[in-house]
């Protein structure tokens, strides 16, 4: 029955633009169970404390000064696709503002494919820093979607909580670097902006795309490095095994995950470690974070990938 209210959702997109947002949410919670939410109060403190210690820890180690957001949430899978949604929406807005109406055949075909993309998320989605670019207010929001960490904890035959403290300690790296540079989400908004205003007006500008690409390595770099330096367990085995997983993709997973960037990600997660952990090695890891200092101070992509070139040009 979920495929068939997904797929009648889909089929009854309206309205006149691109995407009919509605049924965006509609289908891909038809299509998704929503998992378990019956926490209790062990272990909401639980995820309370294991936020804590990671800022604590991370504060000390990168020695770096931020808050956590205000809203915190331990969420379903539902709960996930309708906080994206609105996130996708205001980040597509520009691009559905400069097109013109678009026929009904071509709505619901962006309208299912963004509904599949958010799907295929939600079931794999384990926390999530959302820094809400695009929004009117300057909250900042932290996701865990619980049904998705207790299925991979059990997947990878990982003790429950170990495996949440770790994903914790993820996030918040997230929050670290946001906090501590202030002027990040209007970067990255004014990078998105452009970059969607020269694809709405028919131009791929491919310097635009890499130099968002650039700045979310170093965010997903530096996050990997802050994680391992400021988790508190031995956690080989965690990153062993996650890894693991990926590699045992089925063909269409693998697919899937090509199609909606998140090949690019690895990528991303992997050059960005490379450049801060050769950084922190020669300077410390507090150096590594003088790239939050400005928008001057992040790596060039020439520089991710000779980090010598970026300690020269900043010295930190």
């Amino acid at each position: 029955m979920g495929l068939y209210h997904s797929v009648r959702a889909v089929a009854s997109a309206s309205g006149d633009g691109p995407i009919d947002w509605t049924a965006v949410a509609e289908a891909a919670k038809a299509s998704t169970d929503a998992g378990d939410l019956d926490v209790s109060p062990a272990e909401r403190e639980g995820y309370a404390t294991d936020v804590r210690d990671a800022r604590n820890r991370v504060r000390a180690v990168g020695e770096l000064d931020f808050d956590l957001p205000e809203t915190v949430e331990i969420q379903h899978r539902h709960h996930w696709i309708d906080a994206n949604v609105a996130t996708f929406r205001r980040v597509m807005a520009p691009l559905e503002q400069q097109a013109e109406f678009v026929p009904g055949v071509a709505r619901v075909a962006n309208t299912g494919s963004m509904a599949f993309a958010l799907t295929f998320l939600a079931n794999n989605v384990l926390g999530q820093y959302d820094p809400l670019l695009l929004a009117e207010s300057d909250d900042h929001a932290l996701y865990f979607v619980r049904p998705n960490i207790q299925k991979v904890a059990r997947q990878l035959d990982v003790d429950h909580d170990r495996f949440r403290r770790w994903i914790a300690f993820h996030e918040v790296t997230h929050a670290a670097e946001f906090g501590a540079a202030p002027w990040l989400s209007e970067h990255m908004e004014t990078t998105m902006e452009d970059t969607i205003e020269r694809l709405s007006n028919g131009n791929l500008d491919r310097s635009s795309l890499g130099k968002l690409d650039t700045t979310m390595t170093a965010v997903e770099g530096y996050a990997e490095l802050l994680m391992d330096r400021a988790f508190d367990d031995e956690y080989d085995d965690l990153r062993r095994k996650v890894d693991e997983r990926r590699q045992g993709r089925g063909p269409v997973a693998e697919l899937v995950r090509r199609v909606l960037g998140l090949g690019m990600k690895r990528q991303q997660y992997e050059r960005g470690k490379a450049f801060f952990e050769a950084v922190a090695d020669e300077r410390g890891v507090a150096a590594a974070g003088r790239v939050w200092d400005s928008p001057e101070t992040l790596p060039t992509d020439d520089e991710i990938d000779n980090p010598s070139l970026w300690i020269q040009r900043v010295d930190p």
